[in-house]
């Protein structure tokens, strides 16, 4: 691939850094060796090569293919058996030394190589053929193979045939995909497993004294091997499909792995919008004047879900109505989804469940990504991503984003109304990794978010209909900047021991105005986590624990009433983690916090995990969750209502006169693993139950009014969800899921299911790709919704008591091209069916009436939306 010179001069203006433009070659007086380390990823290759670069070391690179380490070092300055003995207490075995088994134990489960040589073959080359499930001696050559693969892995064996025509397994041969050092060696019964690529199809298997060879890899499950007795290879074809969405079998906490892969399959052109094919998450319009939007787990709104950032925190508070439209979707690496309680180590404030997402990294992402959306209502998207590695110790990204919307006519409804505001949305992620190849690792940057909206009528002109009565309109002005920084030590001796700090500071100001009525608010954060983890005697013992530290500083001005509030919560917590085997485990934790406002509180959490036979994982939690409620923020609604608030206080001197929302989660889970159709199914159903012990309720049952006071009775959320994934023809991938929800609280004395949520909820993915080509398609069932009272109003302006139930799809195709610069072209379309709620505003003609109301939104505020895009990559 030719150099991009404008790369280099764009990343130079931003990081101010001086590039080296080539690096120099070693003198006569290096020594080069070259000898065999055993690893598995990408996260052995750094560590080996981390552990190899001693003082006198220039130059280390291990591939992962061949599993061979290249190293050029001065023989005066250092020697061999010291680079070997530094690389085996890493954790790394050599062909004649061995790592001790609990340096190995303590190494992370992607890097456990001897588990992929184990679980493939028993070492024995008799027993090849039992791998493959085909007796070796009635191959012949030029016969194909068929077997079953393990996703997301592809499997294949590779054998030499000898002169009188039997075939013996040919171990320790490299396996790896063109262009990259993704690869790997076969064992000793020649079988080997091997990630799928997402962009590259072309595979190498090559062993000394015979002629490498190029395989094409298709999307399927089959491996089919082709082999020749001329001491050459001949082209094979191997077939497999990447899941792109898992879970760990072996993780007690269960987490749902969202991969980059699964973001495609829609636009993205934010968080809000990488659920669309997730059906434990629904994301709905908070309102149908904002544009705002939130999320929904387990029944809940998104502000019982804790949101991270990297484990840091995410948007909240102030920024919660907002937060997860400021996320780009190009910037996102994964996503981590987890039901119910997780770690204490990630703090308190969990009740729901917790997305964590993680961004693009500056040492493993493209040098360069590019994406461009537009949409046919006038919504136009741009994404800019660069990164650079500029020695063997520092690497920096730039994540661009910027989202315009100009339409000021869009109203599907003819209301009067704009069904999305204008303005324009930028924001930037600048980050900084720093590896010094003995254990000390850090990462820093910034992030800047501004955001200007304006909405209201289509009349409305702020300039001069600005806090009048002229026509309605509404005004958000956001200003956030972050600094985050993470710094860790891996002690070299001891592996499985490592000491991390966590450090993030917020300062988000939002100015914004509705209708009449004005809000204007600022928030000030600091964050700071510090754990330490190691092991008791063995790995079967593991424990982590630490220190954290909470600041929130509010101040907030809603109409003519001031409300500020300091919250400062230090806290302490411990975590242990039983593994006796494979078949179960148990993470126990406990935190004790202290908040200022509120007095001292812990949080117990229990994890456990069962596999009582192959392919089965049972799961259960229990734990407790606390959290203070921002009432204005949280509820966008209130501003585009002229309900009247009334917050009834149950003391002084806490939120609002609030007291905290405390709440208990328990849930089960299993996971079954089985064939269908001669492939790979999964099953998985979960339950999970919410108590909460209080909760600020938002009481909008009578019109005109609404309400904020501390539950008196009781409140809970009950949710079941049973999904099946399977392939029941070649390539063709379908997810099926439903979910029931009942969820109730006791509003003034009477017990009521919560409003604007579906009881029930049915959901249907299809994903089909062939040719670079790759089609998905979405259908969700949602259920009719209750909503609340309206029988006080006059005629025109009831509404019915509950909503009826309706079906939405979406669609996407695109197509890959390229090969040294990847391209993706995108098209889709949003609401096939263009159903839409006719009626999202009552008193849309009157709205400086009492009656107004802009937050009785129980479906789709658009109708039909089509859009297109581009992507390109540069590796």
């Amino acid at each position: 691939m030719k150099r991009i010179p404008y790369i280099e001069i764009l990343l130079l203006t931003v990081f101010g850094m001086q590039l080296n433009a080539q690096q120099k070659v070693g003198n006569a007086t290096d020594t080069v060796v070259l000898f065999k380390v055993y690893g598995a990823c990408d996260h052995c290759k750094m560590r080996i090569e981390k552990a190899a670069k001693l003082k006198g070391v220039k130059s280390t690179n291990w591939n992962r293919g061949s599993k061979m380490l290249t190293l050029v070092f001065k023989a005066n300055k250092t020697s061999i058996e010291k680079i070997k003995k530094a690389i085996v207490e890493s954790g790394h075995d050599l062909e004649l030394q061995k790592a001790s088994d609990a340096v190995y134990q303590s190494l992370p489960a992607c890097c456990k190589y001897r588990e992929v040589f184990k679980d493939s073959s028993t070492h024995d080359s008799s027993k090849a053929s039992e791998a493959i499930k085909t007796p070796l001696p009635e191959i012949k050559s030029d016969t194909i193979v068929d077997t079953t693969l393990t996703v997301p892995k592809i499997k294949g064996i590779v054998l030499e045939e000898t002169d009188n025509g039997k075939f013996i397994p040919l171990s320790h041969a490299s396996v790896f995909w063109v262009g990259s050092s993704n690869g790997v060696v076969t064992n000793e019964a020649g079988v080997f497993y091997i990630d799928h690529h997402e962009t590259q199809n072309s595979l190498v298997i090559s062993y000394v004294g015979y002629m490498p060879d190029t395989l094409t890899v298709t999307d399927s499950k089959e491996l089919k091997i082709v082999l020749a007795s001329a001491k050459h290879l001949k082209e094979v074809v191997l077939t497999s499909k990447q899941r792109s969405t898992y879970l760990s079998a072996l993780d007690p906490i269960r987490t749902q792995v969202m991969t980059s892969k699964e973001l495609l399959k829609a636009a993205c052109c934010n968080l809000s919008e990488s659920f669309e094919t997730n059906p434990s998450v629904d994301v709905s319009y908070n309102d149908a004047v904002t544009g705002s939007k939130q999320i929904q787990l387990l029944g809940l709104s998104g502000n019982y879900t804790q949101l991270t950032l990297e484990n840091l925190p995410g948007p909240r508070g102030i920024a919660t109505p907002l937060g997860i439209n400021s996320i780009a979707g190009p910037w996102i690496e994964s996503i981590q989804l987890t039901k119910g309680v997780g770690s204490v180590a990630n703090g308190f404030e969990s009740i729901a469940g917790q997305i964590n997402v993680e961004l693009k990294k500056s040492d493993n992402s493209e040098k360069l990504l590019a994406n461009a959306y537009v949409n046919n209502n006038g919504k136009l998207d741009l994404n800019l991503n660069l990164s650079k590695k500029f020695n063997g110790k520092w690497s920096a990204a730039l994540l661009l984003h910027n989202a315009y919307f100009g339409n000021k006519q869009l109203d599907f409804n003819k209301d009067g109304f704009r069904d999305m505001p204008t303005g324009n949305t930028f924001s930037m992620v600048n980050r900084y990794k720093y590896d010094n190849g003995n254990g000390l690792l850090a990462q820093f940057g910034i992030k800047w978010l501004t955001d200007k909206k304006t909405g209201g009528e289509t009349l409305f002109n702020a300039k001069t209909d600005k806090n009048t009565t002229n026509h309605y309109g509404l005004g958000i002005d956001v200003e956030r900047v972050e600094a985050f920084g993470k710094i860790g030590y891996v002690f070299p001796q001891k592996k499985y021991k490592s000491i991390g700090l966590q450090l993030a500071a917020i300062n988000h100001t939002q100015n914004s105005y509705f209708g009449l009525a004005a809000y204007d608010a600022k928030q000030k954060s600091f964050y700071g986590n510090l754990i330490y983890q190691s092991i008791i005697k063995t790995t079967e013992h593991k424990f982590r624990t630490g220190i954290s530290f909470l600041y929130d500083n509010y101040n907030e001005k809603f109409k003519l009433s001031q409300y500020k509030r300091t919250e400062t919560v230090p806290g302490v917590f411990a975590e242990y983690t039983f593994t006796p085997d494979t078949k179960f485990s148990a993470v126990v934790g406990m935190r004790a916090d202290h908040n200022n406002l509120f007095g001292y509180f812990v949080t117990p959490r229990l994890n456990l995990r069962y596999q009582p036979v192959k392919g089965t994982t049972i799961r259960g939690s229990v734990g407790r969750g606390q959290r203070t409620a921002n009432i204005f923020a949280e509820n966008t609604s209130v501003f585009v209502s002229e309900r009247q608030v009334n917050i009834i206080a149950s003391g002084n001197g806490k939120a609002y006169g609030l007291n905290p929302e405390v709440a208990w989660n328990k849930g089960i889970s299993i996971d079954q693993k089985f064939k269908l159709f001669n492939k790979d199914a999964l099953f998985s159903a979960d339950y999970f139950r919410n108590d909460f012990k209080n909760q600020v309720l938002v009481d909008v049952e009578y019109p005109g009014k609404v309400k904020f006071y501390n539950l008196q009775g009781k409140s809970y959320s009950n949710s079941f969800q049973a999904e099946l994934s399977f392939e029941p023809i070649e390539k063709l991938e379908t997810r099926l899921a439903y979910r029931l929800f009942d969820v109730k609280a006791t509003y003034e004395g009477e017990k009521l299911q919560r409003p604007f949520i579906a009881k029930h909820r049915a959901f249907v993915n299809l994903a089909y790709s062939f040719n670079n080509w790759k089609m998905d398609y979405t259908i969700t069932y949602n259920g009719n919704k209750r909503l609340p009272n309206t029988i006080t109003n006059p005629d025109q302006y009831k509404l019915q008591s509950v909503s009826p139930d309706f079906v939405l799809m979406n669609m996407q195709v695109s197509k890959s091209f390229g090969k040294k610069i990847p391209m993706d072209l995108y098209a889709g379309v949003e609401n096939l069916t263009n159903f839409f709620q006719k009626k999202v505003i009552i008193a849309a003609n009157q709205p400086f009436s009492p009656y107004f109301d802009a937050s009785m939104i129980w479906g789709p505020v658009n109708g039909r939306m089509l859009y297109v895009g581009w992507r390109m990559k540069i590796k």
